[in-house]
């Protein structure tokens, strides 16, 4: 499979959100056996977070040590811990013109790995697998170990590649932030 290279997350983040939608993350995964396996499912549910430009964002207040990810090379991983108890994904990108900015992963429909994907999240209806961001790290065994880690590398363990190109696509204001609930930045594959 084609990984997606740094052209594609050196563009203003709204786009690259939108773009995510039908690749492949995958996430190889030691699961005791001395071998690597694939975990992956289809990106379903993206969101884009900005800089100076969006209040949501981490990065609107400027450079710190948890958000220095976002303010650096594009393509890498930026996994954070939130409520004390989830991990979340994204994926920095953001054109030249911006300091700033992150694709948050939100949902994937499961395509490999799943009966181990159940075992890490502990669960036995993959219909539910990985439904919310927090629910997706944990089947993928994302954690902040990952954050910083380059997507774009080839020989990654966490990387997004080429997949489908959805025919339709609906795009929402973003779902559980207190500010700037205006932007239409959610992007999710419709099924209609």
């Amino acid at each position: 499979m084609v990984h997606l290279d740094i052209e594609f997350y050196s563009r203003n983040t709204e786009d690259v959100a939108r773009d995510l939608l039908g690749k492949k993350l995958v996430r190889m995964y030691e699961d005791g056996s001395g071998k690597l396996k694939r975990l992956s499912g289809i990106i379903y549910e993206t969101e884009a977070y900005g800089s100076k430009n969006d209040p949501a964002s981490h990065a609107f207040n400027g450079l710190t040590n948890r958000n220095s990810v976002m303010f650096g090379d594009v393509g890498k991983a930026y996994v954070y811990f939130i409520f004390g108890m989830h991990h979340c994904m994204n994926v920095t990108a953001h054109s030249s013109n911006n300091d700033a900015g992150a694709v948050l992963i939100r949902s994937l429909i499961p395509s490999e790995g799943i009966n181990s994907m159940m075992f890490l999240c502990n669960i036995k209806n993959k219909l539910n697998l990985i439904k919310g961001p927090g629910r997706l790290t944990k089947a993928l065994d994302i954690n902040k170990s990952h954050n910083g880690l380059n997507l774009t590398k080839e020989r990654s363990i966490l990387q997004i590649e080429d997949g489908i190109r959805p025919k339709n696509i609906l795009v929402t204001p973003r779902i559980g932030i207190s500010k700037a609930k205006e932007k239409y930045w959610r992007f999710m594959i419709s099924i209609d």
